[in-house]
């Protein structure tokens, strides 16, 4: 990995770039796909209706017949200039008008359906014969509109860069934003391999999805959401700007009327491959300028080059699994020694790292029963990364916080676990008199910002993530006295763990915090 430390002499005992102030944080930006930046554009002033003609579009509001003889007589007097008028007729100022870009993006469908050759003998089953139609934005013209966004223009980064602060031995480095990621700059690697991406502006597009079933007047559908944003832009900006996050597509996956079709094995696999196969043609308009940088304006009116690159994708563990086609209780994701361990002995440290490369290799020389049975690889699914440049699906995977450590471990697990526990050591009456203690502390948690009042206590049916997350910061002291001091010790780990992971900026002091609480959790 190179860095590009500017004209600053590097001395033994300070970082490059560094003054020598201690706080002091600085970037080390990507050389080969740094940004260049380009000359600066002339910006419209208010009054500026160019192209249209303001005393034709705004004031007369002309008839389309005396546009034409307007723009007739006006050319015969721009023609001795060797000129011509704005448009040339009124067909050239409507084209004009209805093609700017402005609202919007319309929604676009398409449909699928099973395309197997069925049993003449069989009767067909009703997944067989449904047509499923997906909506969808276009995903390239999203981005378009995210890159072009004026408040957005110094909330933006145009390269990957290293951060670090300090000076000396003590400098650390931290990770604050998508593009001081390891995994950005990464990729940048890779794509800079190709002389002629230098100078490109790097856009990692990042996606996420979560099933949703709508149950009220839709027939208990299940819904996948498929939402869509960039790199390039801060944190800070995703969390507080809806325009930086955006639904790309809807695609409905109805449940099959008996539980026989259910369980079927075509069915199973057909959902999967219908998952990632619309997940292919949603994307398929980004997919050339992964290989071809193309022109684009962005919110500082300037043009530049950009190249896309598929980014991580948020999902749960359920998700995961479809994702990487991979099977249930299995690791899905690219962690060192870990993603080929057995499922009943993943903290053993045996396995190896799973990865497009790998799996490749194994599904052309394995059995496909083998590759369930002793590799979790499901091998009559292809991922939808394997048709895009420089996409691993078992790279690109990231883990969903709210499901997976608020929602998951604190609430399904945690939280069950003291309610199991509860059970077996007073039996069932004493346990259900504990509980109405423990709710009835938590009710008593008093009036404070930031704090939440659960009346009823914690026995709500519906959990939503705001409700686990106020949870969490009253659930400790509600329990002490009622269970053993190591389940005690093992939630303060946990919520140590989890408020450490939301910080905005982690450097690598933070993630020894991080490692210091997963093992004491384990531990407990």
């Amino acid at each position: 990995m190179d860095y590009n430390y500017g004209n600053d002499a590097i001395d033994d005992n300070m970082a490059p770039g560094v003054s020598g102030n201690v706080d002091e944080v600085y970037c080390d930006y990507h050389i080969e796909l740094d940004d260049t930046i380009p000359p600066p554009l002339t910006s419209k002033q208010p009054g500026d209706w160019t192209p249209y003609h303001k005393f034709l579009y705004k004031k007369v509001q002309m008839s389309a017949g005396d546009i034409d003889k307007l723009m007739h007589l006006w050319g015969l007097g721009l023609v001795r200039h060797g000129d011509a008028p704005p448009f040339a007729d009124h067909w050239d100022l409507y084209s004009t008008i209805d093609a700017t870009p402005i609202g919007d993006v319309a929604w676009q469908s398409f449909s699928m359906k099973y395309g197997a050759d069925a049993d003449p003998a069989s009767d067909l089953t009703p997944w067989m014969d449904t047509t499923y139609t997906t909506w969808f934005h276009d995903p390239h013209t999203i981005i378009h509109n995210m890159l072009g966004n004026p408040n957005f223009k110094n909330e933006i980064d145009y390269a990957p860069y290293c951060e670090w602060k300090g000076q000396g031995e003590s400098t650390t480095c931290q990770w604050h934003n998508v593009m001081s990621g390891d995994w950005a700059w990464d990729q940048a690697d890779e794509i800079a391999k190709d002389p002629a991406m230098h100078g490109s502006t790097f856009v990692p597009v990042i996606l996420g999805s979560d099933k949703t079933t709508v149950s009220v007047a839709m027939g208990q559908n299940d819904y996948y959401p498929l939402y869509a944003l960039i790199g390039n832009v801060h944190n800070n900006v995703h969390h507080a700007h809806h325009n930086a996050v955006a639904v790309i597509s809807f695609w409905p996956f109805q449940k099959v009327s008996t539980k026989k079709h259910s369980d079927d094995p075509h069915f199973r696999k057909f959902k999967k491959q219908l998952f990632h196969s619309s997940l292919l043609w949603i994307l398929s308009s980004l997919k050339p300028a992964m290989s071809v940088p193309e022109v684009v304006q962005f919110g500082d009116r300037h043009f530049r080059r950009v190249v896309y690159s598929l980014g991580p994708y948020i999902a749960d563990y359920p998700e995961q699994l479809v994702l990487g086609c991979v099977v249930q209780n299995w690791c899905a994701k690219q962690v060192i020694h870990l993603c080929f361990a057995y499922p009943d002995n993943l903290d053993s440290g045996e396995g190896g790292l799973r990865s497009r490369e790998v799996v490749d290799t194994l599904c052309d020389e394995v059995d496909s029963r083998v590759l369930w049975e002793e590799w979790g690889v499901i091998s009559d699914v292809v991922p939808f990364t394997n048709d895009f440049p420089h996409a691993d699906i078992h790279q690109l995977l990231a883990p969903d916080i709210l499901h997976q450590v608020i929602k998951g471990a604190f609430k399904d697990h945690l939280v069950a676990w003291v309610e199991k526990y509860l059970e077996k050591e007073h039996g069932k009456t004493c346990a259900k008199a504990i509980l109405d203690d423990i709710d009835h502390r938590i009710a008593a948690a008093p009036p404070f910002a930031g704090l939440h009042q659960f009346l009823q206590g914690h026995g709500f049916s519906q959990w939503t993530s705001n409700d686990s997350k106020a949870l969490m910061k009253v659930y400790l002291p509600a329990i002490e006295g009622h269970v053993p001091q190591d389940i005690i010790q093992c939630f303060q780990a946990f919520l140590e763990f989890c408020y450490i992971v939301r910080q905005d900026i982690i450097a690598e002091d933070t993630l020894l915090q991080l490692s210091d609480c997963l093992g004491h959790f384990h531990h407990y």
